[in-house]
């Protein structure tokens, strides 16, 4: 497993592409929404969301300074293909 902080400011574009590893974000601070595959879900501090390997996903609509933890297992990029 491993640790990572994530932000974004308010109205910034989220460039994340599909990992080879799950996730999941604990949000610190900030509201948005995120898109999981076909499914949108509104995200506020205190939640939790859980993001399988290889399933396209990003923060968008972020209104104020998005802080995440984002949890991967097994580590990031331990998987990533040479």
């Amino acid at each position: 497993m491993s640790l990572e902080v994530y932000r974004l400011e308010a109205g910034a574009t989220d460039p994340q592409d599909p990992h080879t590893e799950d996730e999941v974000y604990y949000v610190v601070t900030g509201s948005a929404k995120i898109r999981i595959g076909d499914d949108v879900h509104p995200v506020e501090p205190g939640d939790i969301v859980f993001v399988e390997r290889e399933v396209e996903h990003y923060f968008f609509d972020v209104e104020s300074e998005l802080v995440t933890l984002i949890f991967f297992a097994p580590p990031y990029g331990s998987l990533a293909e040479d």
